[in-house]
């Protein structure tokens, strides 16, 4: 993997994930060791874990040229129906488990896909069956993904009726053109409209997410896409710097045409420096190596920052990714499939992996660099260990580099760091997992 990573931030757009979304490496877990999953949810788990649930939603009206999640354009009413009903009955089926079993959930996120995408009588069906199984009152998030062209004023409504406290709006680019190009069904007006009418509603909290570097960035469009952000001023602004999977279309067209078609990573990184600089000017701070926050409080990001700090995860929905009590899972990723063994009282489970004491220590760790900053106290009060020493030789690397500031009390990353932040995370994984296949 660090040679996947590292090869591809050095200049051109390789093809391959540069993005560190958890470890070990999903391409560790199997399907032999799902048995793991069933003991831990036959077990009460610590009393101080939060427990979060992420509800994936595949559908969409396109799939953008570099989508590499689970999305499907095609389904009909009655597919859509048929999903409904299979994850409410996955809903079911995990609530009767001791692990699960009378936890209040501390967030709830719809992503997808396209959650926006379904309708307001899905919507209500998945939260009700939710609410039947789930105490959502004591939620500290709700956050919901909408596209610009599906976010009517009557879904907004729903969305603040069933308690959505942060909207993330996939805006992606404020160029018609670039839209076009990358394969996306909104454009400007619908984007306008909808901002417009997010800040209406009165929404605790709007995101918005934008990505550099996509096919016909130019820097001027890029710079009036920051600018326009900055204009709108919501709570927080996500950018991501384009990563271009391994099973998608533009494998081959990037392979064909060689540079040029999408921005180099140096050129990316430039973009993003550029646009973290801009939000500063105008009161944001750093969130992550991501996201822009309103200074002015009000955009904590509890579905992120519990998850990077050990919170079990359990995602309901074709192809979602679970954490539970240190064991990593993933649900069926073949629709039809899904929908069976769900529909029939089955845990839809497709691969796991148990992690190790040390894992469960790296992946944290890890995760939390994403912030920009990590305590070597949390880890000796949560895991008894040493950071400085156990990660001795990366974090003098990185010193080394002017990447970080070490001292005993904080471990913090250079923004020429943070911009970069996944391609130097493999140094801390084990040995096993430096050169594999990430996904």
């Amino acid at each position: 993997m660090t040679a996947e990573i590292e090869t591809g931030l050095a200049g051109t757009s390789s093809v391959g994930n540069y993005f560190v979304a958890t470890y070990p490496p999903f391409s560790a877990w199997t399907p032999g060791q799902v048995g793991a999953v069933h003991r831990v949810l036959g077990e009460k788990p610590g009393e101080d874990t939060d427990l979060g649930l992420y509800l994936h939603i595949p559908f969409s009206r396109t799939r953008y040229n570099f989508c590499s999640f689970q999305v499907y354009t095609d389904r009909t009413k009655d597919e859509i129906s048929a999903y409904v009903d299979a994850v409410t009955c996955e809903i079911a089926s995990y609530a009767e488990k001791p692990a699960i079993e009378g936890r209040p959930p501390a967030f709830l996120y719809f992503g997808g896909g396209t959650p926006s995408y379904l309708s307001v009588r899905n919507l209500h069906r998945l939260h009700d069956a939710l609410s039947a199984r789930f105490d959502l009152t004591r939620l500290r998030e709700m956050t919901f993904e909408g596209e610009p062209g599906t976010l009517s004023r009557a879904k907004i409504d729903a969305l603040m009726e069933i308690g959505v406290t942060r909207l993330s709006i996939g805006v992606e680019s404020f160029s018609d053109e670039v839209l076009e190009l990358n394969g996306w069904a909104h454009d400007t007006r619908q984007i306008n409209s909808v901002c417009a009418a997010a800040s209406a509603a009165g929404f605790p909290q709007v995101n918005i997410d934008l990505i550099v570097g996509l096919a016909g960035e130019t820097e001027e469009n890029w710079l009036a896409s920051v600018a326009r952000a900055v204009e709108l001023g919501p709570a927080s602004v996500t950018i991501y710097q384009l990563d271009v999977p391994r099973d998608t279309g533009r494998r081959a067209r990037l392979r064909d045409q060689g540079p040029g078609v999408v921005a180099d990573w140096p050129t990316k990184r430039r973009w993003a420096e550029y646009a973290f600089g801009e939000l500063e000017r105008a009161g944001y701070r750093v969130s992550s190596g991501y996201t822009m926050a309103r200074a002015a409080g009000g955009s904590d990001f509890v579905y992120r920052d519990s998850l990077w700090h050990g919170a079990d995860l359990l995602g309901l929905g074709v192809s979602s990714f679970s954490h539970v009590s240190g064991v990593h899972f993933q649900n069926e990723d073949d629709f039809a499939s899904y929908i069976a063994r769900a529909a029939a009282g089955e845990l839809p489970v497709r691969r796991a992996l148990e992690a190790s004491p040390s894992e469960r220590l790296i992946r944290e760790f890890v995760l939390q660099l994403k912030l920009g900053r990590v305590s070597p106290g949390y880890f000796r009060d949560k895991f008894s260990a040493d950071v400085l020493e156990e990660f001795r030789v990366p974090l003098e690397d990185l010193a080394s580099r002017d990447l970080a500031t070490v001292t005993s009390h904080e471990i913090v990353l250079s923004r020429k760091a943070l911009l970069r932040v996944d391609s130097l995370l493999p140094a801390f994984f084990l040995p096993q997992h430096r050169d594999v296949r990430y996904t």
